[in-house]
């Protein structure tokens, strides 16, 4: 693996939530291009796990446009759900990415697994797999956990996807309510960062 600092790197996502907390975590002085510069279109992600996505997604960006890529593939496991929608959390939310209709489609699940689920603290965790793939074809690939619970109800306006309906553990308040600083310093996506941060 190269010891030399990685420079400047390409953020391979389509989405601009994700794009901004991974930008956000890197070191201020490093060169980012993203999809806002180059405008491919995602791959499709065929993997079964957030690593393989996340390596699938990081390859992809990196052969088309020949530079040190990063990538994330991340999502929350319900375990009233058998640890679903997981790697599936995207496509939870329809072709337009809408995750007011996966954050319905959670509840509704979760309602038919147990109508009193309301009365109970619901297991849950939000996982991200980050990946840096090199020109060269060497990658390596870190992941990231945070436990919690599911809110009764959606909270909060800030992050996006389910972070309105997740509280991590030993707080009171959702990620959709957090500051979103105080946020990045605890979340999944951060504690995979830490272990690829020597990279930068």
């Amino acid at each position: 693996m190269s010891k030399k600092k990685i420079k400047e790197i390409f953020i391979g996502s389509n989405n601009k939530g994700k794009l901004k907390e991974i930008a956000d975590l890197l070191p201020k002085s490093l060169k980012i291009y993203s999809n806002l510069d180059f405008k491919i279109p995602s791959p499709a992600e065929t993997g079964t796990t957030f690593t393989q996505n996340s390596l699938l997604k990081a390859r992809y960006f990196s052969k088309r446009t020949s530079k040190i890529c990063l990538s994330d593939d991340s999502g929350i496991e319900i375990d009233i759900l058998d640890k679903a929608p997981g790697v599936y959390s995207a496509d939870w939310s329809g072709k337009k990415r809408n995750f007011n209709l996966a954050i319905k489609k959670v509840y509704k699940e979760i309602s038919k697994k147990d109508k009193n689920w309301k009365k109970k603290r619901l297991s849950a965790r939000f996982i991200c797999v980050l990946t840096i793939f090199w020109p060269n074809g060497k990658f390596i690939s870190k992941i990231g956990k945070i436990e919690g619970r599911i809110s009764n109800f959606k909270r909060g306006k800030n992050g996006f996807g389910y972070d309105p309906i997740f509280i991590p553990k030993g707080k009171r308040l959702t990620f959709g309510e957090m500051d979103p600083y105080k946020k990045y310093s605890i979340d999944h996506r951060f504690n995979a960062f830490k272990k690829i941060k020597k990279f930068f």
